[in-house]
């Protein structure tokens, strides 16, 4: 059942177009307009006929004079021509009496010349025209063909403008002369014409003329054709004329300057008053039209409301059957409802029981929700407000449904009130929200749980699996964090390292190790205070970082007893452990010293403490900070030596310790560096060392030295063996021996010196393995600086070296001492019985020479009898001392290979 009355369609007559009303203005306009534009634009074109008329005229006045200053001046040189003609042989004064009376006439002309033969020998004025004096036309291109065709016509030529000899641009008039009274040639005379003077003259150029003019060489010019005026004149549609100068013409154009002017300067008044007479025309009929329009709009307006409002009853009642939205209209004066047949379905009732009282709506109200729904309604009616509520209601078949009510009070003419309103179902929009209430808990729940996993997940990322400890990204971010500016809360960093903990991993196993490591993070968090930041931020690395005014002290405190503590032996599965540790401490000094430059300062100090022995604290100063620097530079420079190939071999002669016969050289590795000379390796070695780059300079010196012990050889100096030092990083190396095979290298002429440490029987299998492949080539092994470490009789007989170098310290007292002696005789004893070879090195004097000969030394290496020298100082000593100690060739008696 509907509220309201339904209304019936009207139909509307066609509305009239609006431009219907104005046509006979509309033909007005167009035949004003039509006659508007021919008159406009026949004046337009009898103002362009006129400007050009006016211009052509003025053109041909300029073209005239121009025309008449040129024969006039032609003319004028006949004269000197006809006298030239009866006297051949005119002398250049009689040529110059006769120019000047020609040139005493008004004229253009600024100079003539006499060319008898084609060659100038006669010029007016002299002074001016002496460089063209001598010109051959015939010789001259660009006078050669004007000349000869003035001679071939018999007529005066004239050209131009041309470059003359005498400097600037001119008209050249050509006058063949042929002799009076013989008829033979016999020359040119050629008169110059001053181009700007006759330009002047001639009005082109003048203030007095209204045209912008310019002269081109050919009539549609190219180039360079355009030599008087512009040459994007000729696109503005000049007027234009000629000029035949017989060998040349010209081709003048001209525009108005300033332009051609569009439009008559009484345009804009003609066309003002064409536009009134128009408008007194046209308006008249513009208003009766508008007039009629406005009757007829007016008489449709009423139609169109209509319409309108019957179109928005339509809509209403589509939207309310689509919504399935219930209306309702209570009266409280006579407690009356009535409902349409949607809040009849709403309600669960029939559509005949659309009337009721108030009571019969509130029967069916929840009754959890009655009261409130009850006092909002009646709130509303005595108030007049809207009412709007949300309440359930429970249908005839037990069914629930959730409806929004919306009302509003009126008040009709008569005085009554009324409440119209509408109810619509949420149940669906209740349930939904009941679901997103549910789904969002459940978000809100798994985000709680991803933001405990992040907080896990950020604490493991920071911090160390094993100890606990924060680790190097977390040390990374507070370094960034940190603030260095603030002076009362300086930076102290300590770099702690274990020491000999990888000693512990390889011979106990990593578990071990790491119980070790947690033992060891435990006394360090004895030490640590709450203040202070402990993280491990390598296997066995720890850095602490404190903070104060003066935090050099507390730092000192900690670092000492971390030292001490981890002194202590450790006790893993009733095994005592030994670790021990280093520590290097750098404090900030001023302001803004970045926190990563102080873990790089306590780095050095770490590496000073390691290097001192260890178990020992050291912080970091400004000597250590010039030692790195001057390390740094030392390193840089060695890597760019090593691609210039700056490492050179010196060498040092062995000498037989009997007959002082040279019986081989010690190679030693020299750097000869750019700017401090020849360096030893004390000054470089330790650096290459850190490098990894000492098995590169073993493998240079090898290679050098071999290639110089071949060369000597060449030069008839024999050597018997060549001795070079190697290092256990070069030993270990695969490429080793594939490197020596390619070589070619005699059997026992190359000895290899190991170094004593290196030597003991608690090296690497592999090391050994290669020693004995090394000797199994040919290869004799050498102990260095023997005495000097603590190798064992046991490794000396399963190394079987060649020989034993005597280290230069134990070598250096013999002289004095007594208990030396015996220990130097001890040694070349023990050579002796095992069948090894024995070599003193740092042999000083030659007092020192005759002990060790007394005691049975074979071969003497020292100062007293040569330093280190390069190879070509090695050839020039050898050469000398062979001569006076011939080198005998005796049997070996070492151990054979």
């Amino acid at each position: 059942m509907h509220l309201w009355p339904t209304h019936r369609p009207h139909h509307t007559p066609r509305k009239r177009s609006g431009w219907t009303y104005y046509v006979p203005a509309l033909l007005a306009i167009t035949t004003v307009l039509i006659g508007f534009a021919r008159s406009d634009s026949d004046r337009l074109a009898h103002h362009r006929e006129n400007q050009r008329a006016k211009a052509s005229q003025q053109l041909a006045d300029t073209v005239s004079r121009l025309e008449t200053n040129v024969r006039g001046n032609v003319n004028l040189v006949h004269g000197l021509v006809t006298a030239v003609a009866a006297d051949p042989h005119m002398s250049q004064q009689r040529f110059s009496t006769i120019a000047e009376r020609i040139f005493a006439v008004p004229s253009q002309l600024s100079s003539v010349a006499g060319a008898p033969d084609f060659v100038i020998r006669m010029t007016y004025p002299e002074d001016l025209n002496k460089t063209a004096i001598g010109l051959d036309y015939m010789e001259t291109p660009s006078q050669r063909d004007p000349a000869a065709e003035a001679v071939a016509r018999r007529t005066v030529m004239i050209t131009g403008p041309v470059a003359l000899v005498q400097g600037g641009q001119g008209l050249i008039a050509r006058y063949p002369v042929f002799s009076l009274s013989s008829n033979r040639f016999w020359g040119v005379v050629s008169a110059v014409i001053d181009l700007d003077r006759l330009y002047l003259d001639s009005n082109l150029n003048s203030p007095s003329q209204t045209l912008e003019i310019a002269i081109s060489r050919r009539p549609v010019p190219q180039g360079s054709d355009v030599f008087f005026g512009r040459a994007d004149l000729l696109s503005q549609d000049p007027v234009t004329a000629a000029i035949d100068l017989g060998y040349d013409s010209w081709y003048l154009a001209a525009v108005p300057k300033g332009g051609w002017t569009h439009e008559p300067a009484d345009m804009a008044r003609f066309r003002m008053f064409a536009a009134l007479a128009s408008f007194f025309v046209v308006a008249p009929l513009v208003w009766a039209g508008l007039l009629m329009q406005q009757r007829n709009r007016s008489h449709l307006l009423l139609r169109e409301r209509e319409e309108r409002l019957e179109v928005l009853s339509r809509r209403l009642q589509l939207a309310l059957e689509a919504s399935r939205i219930g209306v309702w209209e209570y009266h409280p004066d006579t407690d009356s409802l009535l409902w349409d047949s949607y809040m009849c379905d709403l309600y669960g009732q029939p559509h005949e029981n659309n009337r009721g009282s108030f009571q019969d709506w509130a029967d069916k109200i929840h009754p959890d929700d009655l009261a409130e729904a009850k006092a909002a309604f009646q709130g509303s009616v005595e108030h007049q407000i809207p009412y709007l509520k949300d309440f359930r209601i429970v249908l005839p078949s037990g069914e629930i449904r959730h409806i929004r009510a919306h009302g509003a009070v009126e008040n009709a003419a008569d005085g009554t009130k009324r409440v119209v309103g509408a109810n619509w179902d949420v149940t669906d929009d209740v349930a939904m929200q009941v679901e997103l209430r549910t789904a969002q808990a459940k978000a809100e729940e798994q985000n709680r749980q991803l933001r405990t996993t992040r907080r896990i997940l950020e604490h493991q990322s920071l911090h160390d699996a094993l100890t606990g400890l924060p680790n190097r990204r977390f040390l990374d971010q507070f370094m960034v964090t940190a603030d260095t500016s603030d002076l009362s809360q300086k930076l102290a960093f300590i770099h702690i390292d274990l020491d000999h903990f990888k000693h512990v991993n390889d011979t106990l196993g990593h578990g071990t190790g790491d119980e070790v490591l947690k033992v060891a993070t435990g006394r360090l968090r004895e030490i640590i205070g709450p203040e202070e930041v402990i993280s491990r931020i390598g296997g066995d690395e720890f850095v602490v970082v404190t903070c104060g005014p003066d935090p050099a002290p507390r730092a000192q405190e900690v670092a000492l007893e971390i030292v001490l503590r981890l002194a202590r032996p450790i006790e893993i599965e009733g095994q005592e452990i030994r670790i021990g540790c280093s520590a290097g401490i750098a404090c900030q000094t001023m302001a803004g010293e970045t926190p990563s430059q102080l873990l790089m300062n306590a780095d050095i100090a770490l590496y000073e403490a390691k290097k001192k022995g260890r178990n020992r604290v050291e912080i970091f100063s400004d000597d250590l900070r010039a030692v790195t620097i001057e390390t740094k530079r030392t390193a840089d420079e060695l890597l760019r030596a090593l691609e210039c190939d700056a490492f050179i071999p010196f060498f040092q002669p062995q000498f037989d310790a009997q007959t002082l016969a040279i019986n081989g050289v010690e190679a030693l590795a020299r750097w000869d560096h750019a700017t401090k000379g020849i360096l030893t390796p004390d000054k470089f070695l330790e650096v290459a060392e850190g490098l990894g780059r000492v098995a590169e300079i073993d493998r240079l010196i090898l290679e050098k030295s071999l290639f110089q012990m071949t060369r000597w050889r060449t030069q008839g100096i024999d050597i018997p063996k060549l001795s070079v030092n190697i290092s256990a990083q070069r030993l270990k190396d695969p490429t080793l021996l594939g490197m020596l095979e390619s070589l070619p290298i005699e059997t026992h002429t190359l000895a290899f010196e190991l170094l004593e440490s290196i030597s003991f029987e608690d090296q690497e299998e592999d090391l050994k393995a290669a020693i004995r492949q090394l000797k199994e080539r040919g290869v004799q092994v050498e102990i260095d600086d023997f005495g000097s470490g603590h190798a064992s009789i046991v490794s000396l007989l399963e190394l079987a070296p060649h020989r034993l170098k005597i280290d230069r310290k134990l070598v250096a007292p013999i002289d004095v001492s007594e208990s030396q002696r015996r220990l130097v005789a001890s040694i070349i004893e023990i050579g002796r019985s095992l069948g090894i070879g024995i070599v003193a090195e740092g042999v000083e004097t030659m007092t020192h020479a005759e002990i060790l000969r007394e005691l049975g030394c074979q071969t003497l290496q020292g100062y007293a009898f040569a330093r280190p020298m390069s190879s070509a100082d090695l050839m020039t000593f050898a050469k000398e001392w062979q001569l006076r100690h011939p080198p005998v060739r005796k049997p070996a008696n070492l151990r054979s290979v």
